[in-house]
């Protein structure tokens, strides 16, 4: 009996045609696995299972054509639902094998075991299918280290083909697939390689055949059944094909439609910001490329907070879906018009407009927006303010819009319902407050800030009782900035906390200071409405007295009339818990404002502040006499102390103690001073010669009263 091997070398050609099969389903399963990393799931499961498919075809059918053309008998009894079984068992192996290996990038440990799983598959299918031809006496198995040394090599080689492969993960290109086609030759080989190690193990007796019986499969029919994959892999690489088409057509709607969004205002339909800067760029461009003018429109919708405020905001909303529509219908085939966010649009004109025509353009929309229109069943008129910008004339491409928004802002402060043209002294200011702005945030940081104090008088004896802790900014080029600059400007870019909260500590520790020296100096701090509304305001304050050992009755908080009526019951709140702590409280600006007899009767203050806008009419308006007459005796009546500020003249003084003021601050007794200078003053009498402190300063005992 001859037990001798098989001979795959008969046929060498069919053993290339096998190779070249083998090949063919690893570009197939390859094309496919890129698809695997895919974020939609559901292409990601379609993609690994055409690729297992692919990879479990082509093995089976180039083992099927080299055992076709091997030399086997023309008959062989042949177990259909063993080679089923087998086809089955390829092609889980190769969707494990696939599914890890694909993984590599993200989890190394899963791709090598992807390679080991995808090389141990490739041994065991053509074993099992050669296993599943009935001979007698049966199959010889040789030593098995060779073939194990050569399973390694197997699984190196697949691990080869899944790191090149790795290069090409990405959308197809030329460079992408040129890597998948390297990578498909060792995995093809890998298939092929798998077939002649199988058969260098297992020997096959060539004489010894089982009868010919029902369910024998001649080699015709084996070549034909092999023969049918080759179509079958073809369809595969179609379907590949087709579903990559499919996917990158998906993928390319979904960012243009990503784009569109990105570029797009859901709400109006034009173009957004971000388009338009694109535009603009390019409009500009061609302008200086044709030494033409471009025309920017900044166009703000006056009212449209009242609306919104009055019947919603979806028929805000309507109403910016309205006007958008009538500014689409405006803009010519070179005209650009694009929503800028909330109220505000953007027009561009090109084709070389002079100003007259843009602002007639100006007057067009204006024209078209106030036309009434129909939302939440009531009819609405509109009005705008338009800015308008030239370019170049008013500036590089950069500029333009801040320039045109400029511009639409003196319309709005001269009253809306306007078109302006910008003019250069539109932003002088706004740049000098950016330059301020910048210079104060390196102040805070630098300690560039300092504290002056104005004594307060006895107004009956003209002597010093307390004084108030006003900011003054020492900047290395400007000099000294008074707080009636940088105030404001801190409070409108959210950097007036911070001064507050130096403010506190810095006066706490002052008032600790002269207590060391002998002076107890009553200190008055003004307190902001944005200090009002921090919840922790009273916790800082009194902190700081604790922390510097300060006695609370030293401190007093200045409050302005309209700071205290802007949230009543947060200012009440706040007044209560800073008389519990035992911090005086002032009504600062009184008569300014706005505020009633019983909500004053209902804050817990000591004292009112008269506003110097009345001390400086006094001598020359009786109605200034009568008012400031008129406060002193409301106080009087409500237990009040009255101060009266800006006094500079004799007169005044004479007209205010004469009226039954408590107390005197202006520059006619002292201008604001140093800490340093106040005490100086305070022990060497080194101030104005009619002026001197209240005993009670110098007195030791923290109970004696101050007026």
């Amino acid at each position: 009996m001859n037990t001798g091997m098989i001979d795959w070398s008969l046929n060498t050609g069919w053993w290339l045609v096998s190779w070249g099969l083998a090949l063919f389903a690893a570009y197939a399963a390859l094309d496919l696995s890129r698809g695997v990393l895919s974020a939609h799931r559901p292409t990601a499961m379609r993609a690994l299972a055409g690729a297992a498919l692919a990879l479990a075809t082509g093995l089976c059918a180039a083992h099927f054509i080299a055992m076709a053309h091997s030399g086997l008998p023309a008959v062989m009894h042949f177990h259909a639902w063993s080679v089923f079984g087998t086809l089955v068992l390829a092609y889980v192996g190769s969707l494990m094998g696939i599914g890890l290996a694909v993984d590599r990038l993200r989890r190394p440990a899963r791709g090598i075991a992807g390679a080991v799983v995808l090389g141990a598959f490739l041994c065991a299918v053509p074993l099992l299918l050669l296993g599943a031809v009935e001979l007698h006496p049966g199959l010889h198995w040789h030593d098995a280290g060779p073939w194990l040394a050569g399973a390694v090599l197997l699984v190196a080689g697949v691990a080869l083909a899944w790191y090149v492969f790795s290069r090409c993960r990405r959308p197809a290109t030329r460079h992408t697939l040129a890597w998948q086609a390297l990578a498909a030759v060792p995995l093809g080989t890998a298939i092929v390689s798998a077939n002649a190690l199988v058969t260098r193990w297992v020997g096959v007796p060539w004489d010894a055949m089982s009868p010919a019986a029902a369910g024998t499969v001649s080699g015709d029919t084996l070549f034909a059944l092999a023969t049918l994959a080759v179509p079958s892999l073809i369809a595969l690489l179609l379907l590949s094909s087709i579903l990559e088409s499919q996917f990158k057509a998906a993928l390319r709607r979904a960012r243009e439609e990503l784009q569109i969004a990105a570029q797009t205002d859901p709400l109006t339909g034009l173009p957004n910001r971000a388009m338009f800067e694109t535009w603009l760029l390019r409009a500009t461009t061609r302008a200086d490329r044709q030494a033409q003018r471009v025309a920017l429109l900044f166009i703000n919708l006056d009212g449209l907070k009242t609306v919104n405020e009055s019947l919603g905001q979806a028929a805000g909303d309507a109403v910016l879906c309205e006007m958008g529509k009538r500014l689409r219908a405006l803009t010519g085939t070179r005209d650009i018009v694009a929503r800028a966010g909330g109220d505000e649009f953007l027009m561009v004109l090109e084709g070389h407009p002079d100003p007259a025509q843009a602002m007639a353009m100006a007057a067009r929309l204006m024209k078209a927006l106030n036309e009434p229109c129909m939302v939440a069943q009531r009819e609405l008129t509109m009005s705008c303010s338009v800015g308008v910008a030239m370019y170049p004339d008013h500036g590089d491409q950069a500029k333009l819009i801040p320039h045109a928004a400029a511009a639409m802002h003196s319309a709005k402060r001269n009253g809306g319902g306007n078109q302006v043209m910008f003019d250069p002294r539109m932003v002088a200011g706004a740049r000098e407050q950016v330059d301020l702005l910048r210079d104060l945030r390196r102040a805070i940081q630098h300690h560039e800030l300092e504290l002056y104090y104005q004594p307060k008088v006895h107004a009956p004896s003209g002597q010093i009782t307390g004084a108030e802790a006003l900011m003054r900014w020492h900047h290395p080029q400007r000099g000294m900035v008074g707080p009636h600059v940088f105030i404001p400007l801190a409070e409108k870019f959210g950097l007036i906390n911070a001064l507050g909260n130096w403010l506190i500590e810095d006066v706490c520790k002052q008032i600790r200071t002269w207590r060391d020296g002998g002076l107890r100096m009553r200190v008055a701090i003004n307190l902001s409405v944005h200090q009002l509304r921090q919840e922790d305001l009273v916790d800082r304050i009194v902190e700081a007295l604790q922390r510097h050992r300060v006695d609370p009755g030293l401190l007093t908080c200045e409050i302005t009339e309209s700071a205290a009526m802007e949230d009543t019951r947060t200012t009440l709140q706040v007044i209560e818990r800073l008389s519990a702590a035992g911090v005086h409280l002032s009504i600062d600006d009184f008569g300014t404002g706005y505020s009633s007899l019983s909500y004053l009767r209902q804050l817990a203050a000591e004292e009112l502040k008269i506003d110097r806008s009345f001390v400086m009419d006094l001598e020359s308006s009786a109605d200034a006499r009568a008012i400031v007459d008129a406060v002193v005796k409301l106080a009087q009546a409500l237990g009040l102390k009255v101060v009266a500020e800006g006094v500079e003249t004799e007169a005044q003084q004479k007209i205010l103690r004469t009226l039954g003021c408590d107390e005197l601050q202006g520059y006619l007794f002292a201008k604001p001073m140093s800490a340093k200078a106040l005490t100086l003053w305070a022990i060497q009498d080194e101030g104005p010669s009619a002026l001197d402190f209240r005993p009670s300063l110098f007195d030791d005992s923290l109970s004696t009263p101050l007026p």
